[in-house]
């Protein structure tokens, strides 16, 4: 964005201050605000953090500071902070962008695109929870007459969270984002709002936007808005799906009328997806890096009689009980959750997409079946993968993989650190289904 342009901007929307944001490595939102007679600052040396301060930037609290360096194409208005505005910005170490700041590490996969002449667009699909407590503290849905055993797209449960809805689609619409629908799912509580697709980089800046807005808005109205993937044990969880399409700036060269199988893909884009195939269970850790993500990511059914979450490493044509799943001309990747880095997790996509492409890998045929109703055996003898089944499961999944760890460089060794510490503190939680189910057992 041009000097004058930014000025303009800067008048326009009556800012007064600026957030300077970039995300930690679990992909939370982190911000200074510069009042706004300083923003040049910003866009020039950057806003100072003391990098020791924040998960994932391998920075001792005897280095150097993280200098967050606003990107000005990404300046929107904040609209539930009146006379706010947010800047996304990229880590510089000594005057060099920051191997471990993760919007670094996609515009280095990124390249790797542009230097073959290609652009990765994404479509990312935030599933919610919107919540309250109760006087005695437990979490619920925010509307209390949302309890039907089947809620998914029920007019009553969407309308009756339109204040916070409405709020929400207003404020991304404001900061340029295009929203084409908004839906009730299938939790009590639980919803989905779309926006149009974008080139990848700037779905993440957005998703982080979205996540930001929605958490705040939440917060106004007395309510939570979490995206936990698996908030309640007995309801379907939180998903991110994201959609993927490659193109060469004009056409969609993941789209193939003339497929023999009938799903409509290019041969790149059979390449793309057995790289993601192959990769599976290395990825998992990344889209889906939490303890909690695995009790999504399993087979079985909800209360309501539908699981939309997937645990085969497998693909096919309108099915939503693989992995991915074509929707004619893209894929559509249902292992991440909200709780991902959106920036590690399409670095780690492009450089798994990229591995398939590179060896011509083949998918194998699509599985055009309900593969929730298969049996072990079955699955098994169809010669289809099983997703990691938890985090550290995923972990060392990730360790092996000698193509993702190369490709995330030293992100890679810290976010593996780190979330093995992860695992081994919960590991060594004591619940309280343990205390009902052992205190007076033995």
């Amino acid at each position: 964005m041009p000097k004058d342009a930014l000025q303009k901007f800067l008048e326009q929307h009556q800012i007064r201050y600026v957030l300077a944001q970039f995300v930690d490595l679990h992909g939370t939102a982190k911000t200074k605000s510069v009042p706004v007679r300083h923003f040049r600052s910003i866009l020039e040396e950057g806003a100072g953090f003391a990098g020791f301060a924040v998960w994932g930037l391998g920075i001792g609290p005897h280095g150097p500071d993280f200098m967050a360096v606003g990107d000005p194409a990404t300046l929107v208005p904040v609209p539930w902070q009146t006379g706010y505005a947010r800047v996304v910005c990229e880590g510089h170490v000594n005057g060099e962008p920051w191997a471990l700041d993760s919007r670094v590490v996609l515009k280095k996969q990124v390249a790797r695109l542009e230097e073959r002449g290609l652009l990765l667009h994404t479509g990312l699909e935030p599933e919610f929870s919107l919540l309250s407590r109760t006087p005695s503290g437990d979490l619920v849905p925010c509307d209390g007459s949302d309890v039907l055993d089947k809620p998914c797209y029920d007019y009553k449960g969407l309308s009756r969270s339109r204040s916070f809805l409405e709020r929400l689609v207003e404020s991304l619409t404001a900061a340029g984002m295009d929203v084409y629908q908004i839906d009730h799912e299938d939790a009590n509580g639980q919803f989905e709002i779309n926006y149009t697709y974008s080139d990848s980089l700037t779905s993440c800046d957005r998703f982080v936007f979205f996540k930001m807005a929605a958490s705040e808005i939440a917060h106004d109205l007395g309510l939570i808005c979490s995206f936990m993937p698996k908030p309640f044990a007995n309801r379907p969880g939180n998903g991110m799906h994201m959609h993927l399409s490659l193109s060469d700036g004009q056409k969609n060269l993941f789209a193939d009328p003339g497929d023999p199988r009938g799903l409509d893909l290019s041969p790149m884009a059979y390449h793309f997806l057995a790289g993601i195939l192959a990769h599976a269970p290395a990825l998992a850790a990344i889209c889906a890096p939490t303890v909690n993500s695995y009790k999504r990511l399993v087979v079985g059914r909800s209360l309501t009689g539908a699981t939309w979450a997937p645990a085969y490493i497998s693909y096919g044509d309108n099915n939503r009980s693989s992995m991915v799943r074509i929707p004619k001309g893209r894929l559509e990747l249902r292992l991440p959750d909200g709780g991902c880095n959106p920036y590690l997790a399409t670095a780690a996509i492009i450089a798994a997409g990229l591995d398939g492409m590179d060896q011509r890998l083949d998918p194998g045929e699509p599985q055009n079946i309900n593969l929730y109703d298969l049996s072990p055996e079955e699955i098994r003898s169809a010669g289809i993968g099983i997703l990691p089944q938890n985090l550290k499961e995923a972990l060392v999944a990730l360790g092996q993989d000698g193509v993702l760890c190369s490709a995330l460089g030293p992100v890679a060794g810290e976010f593996l650190r780190i979330k093995h510490m992860e695992w081994l503190e919960y590991m060594r939680h004591v619940s309280d289904w343990e205390r009902a189910s052992y205190l007076e057992f033995f």
